[in-house]
This record gives structure tokens, sequence and C-alpha cells, in this order.
């Protein structure tokens, strides 16, 4: 497995000024940091690539759909207006020298309108997401689609949700990324929702139930460990934790208090406690 932290820990944003980060999570004894991808034209791709280079080490991209632009809208221009921005950020990750983006990518973090998902809202994202493989493909990226909680979105909720979604796109480059955050909200048995998604899992946020250092809360990390070893899963398990004061993320994350003492604790003894898991596992 490969070890992952999320650059939110330390900033709202990611641009050039940032990319000392990478240089701190592999002191921390990190494989890579994950970052976030907003706006692809802005997204600061060639120093990236650089800062990677120069630390030998990795990194996967976040995104969210931002306000105006979802894969499920009734608006047909704003669908693909949708397709069009993931197919920019798709190659935003290429040029950066990633080749993973993962996020709840097909509508706005929050948008809620108070019904079930509809017939027509599954088939226009699986459609989006086929489109969008003739772009992953030539650009070697994947995508991981991460279901949230029922407080967060209505689309998808449950691995069972993303798990079938990435069954009806049918392509080796979509899959599914499952967050133990999320997950100890909407799962009855997190072992069991990694084994269903078995090998549709493309990332793994490894997240304490009130987003703070893992193993310091009461996710069940020992069944998640068995499923995952089970599975055979060796890609990302990634920390995706918030700064507690970052402004916006930090209030679209719901974080009212300090988790910790500090942020930098949260990766220092989680990647301590993921690492003796996965070898005790």
């Amino acid at each position: 497995m490969k070890f992952g932290v999320h650059s939110f820990l330390w900033s709202a944003g990611f641009g050039e000024s940032d990319v000392g980060l990478f240089a701190l999570a592999k002191q921390y004894g990190f494989d890579g940091l994950e970052i976030p991808l907003f706006e692809p034209r802005s997204f600061p791709a060639a120093a990236v690539r650089r800062a990677l280079e120069a630390n030998r080490m990795e990194c996967t991209v976040s995104a969210v759909m931002v306000e105006g632009l979802s894969l499920i809208s009734e608006d047909a221009g704003v669908r693909r207006r949708a397709r069009a921005h993931l197919a920019d950020a798709i190659r935003a990750v290429a040029d950066a020298g990633a080749n993973l983006l993962v996020g709840p990518l097909y509508s706005p973090v929050g948008y809620l309108p108070g019904r079930r998902r509809t017939r027509d809202e599954w088939r226009w994202a699986v459609e989006a997401y086929r489109e969008l493989t003739t772009v992953l493909d030539p650009n070697g990226v994947t995508l991981a689609i991460e279901p949230l909680n029922r407080f967060e979105t209505y689309f998808l909720n449950t691995a069972a949700d993303a798990v079938a979604l990435a069954i009806e796109v049918d392509h080796p480059r979509v899959g599914v990324l499952l967050d133990t955050f999320h997950m100890n909200i909407e799962e009855k048995n997190l072992g069991a929702a990694y084994r269903l998604a078995g090998r549709h899992l493309k990332h793994v946020h490894a997240c304490e139930n009130d987003r703070g250092t893992p193993g310091t809360g009461h996710i069940e990390w020992n069944a998640v460990f068995a499923a995952l070893r089970e599975i055979g899963y060796d890609g990302w398990l990634t920390i995706e934790s918030f700064g507690f004061a970052l402004g916006g993320i930090s209030a679209a994350a719901s974080i009212w208090r300090d988790l910790e003492s500090s942020p930098d604790l949260i990766a220092i003894e989680g990647i301590k406690f993921l690492k003796r898991m996965a070898a005790r596992a």
C-alpha cells in the first residue's frame, strides 16, 4: 500500500506557494500528497510536476463539482459544461504527473433537492462517465467516484450505490473511492462494504469518525484492514482531514473546533497508526 495525506490539513487550496507541502509530507513519512483541483485553468500542473520530481514523491488529485456544474442537472447545457470541466481536470492531472482523480464527481457537495435520485439522473451520470473515458484513456488517468453521507449528497451514499454505477459504466478507469468517515454514517458493516467494492476500489480515504487522527475514534480499523487484505487492495490509503481555521474549506467540512493540538499531529500520528495496522494485516 501507499500512504498519502491531503493538503487540506494545511491549506484551503493549492497553488505554487504550496508546493513545499510535498517536502513536509515526505518528512512525515508519506509516499504522496493529495491536492485539490477547483479550476483546471489555475491548477499549477507544471509546478506540481517539478515538486514531485524534486521530492521523489507521488500525488493524487481530488476535485468536487464547483457551483453551477453538475453531471446530473436537468439542464443539458449544464451537463455539457460539467463534462468539459472534468475533461479539462483530467488533462491537468496528467500534466501534473499524476494518474488518479478522485471525489464526488457528479454534483456540488451539499446539493440536496429533498428527494431521491431519479432514473434520468442515473442515466446522465453513466453517459457522462462513459464519454469521459475517451479522455481518461489517452491521458492515463483513473477516476475514483466517491459516495458521500446523506447530509452532503442524495445521489451516491453507499458502497453499493457507487459499485452499481461503476458496473454500469463498465470501464477499468472508472471506479470507486470509499471514505471511512462517510461509511461510518452510511454502512452497516465497513468490512463488507470494502469487500463489495472489490476490484472496483481505486482509492481509500482513511479517516477517523470525527475527521481527527486515525486510530483515536471508533472506526472499525481491524475490519477495514482485514477486508482490504482479502480483496488484495494495494493502492492509496490517504488521510483526508482539514485544517481547523481555513475559512470556507473548514466550514464546508463542518470543522468547528480543534480536532487535535495541531493539524500536523493528525498526519504524524495518523501515518504511524495506519502503517502499524497495514503491517499487522
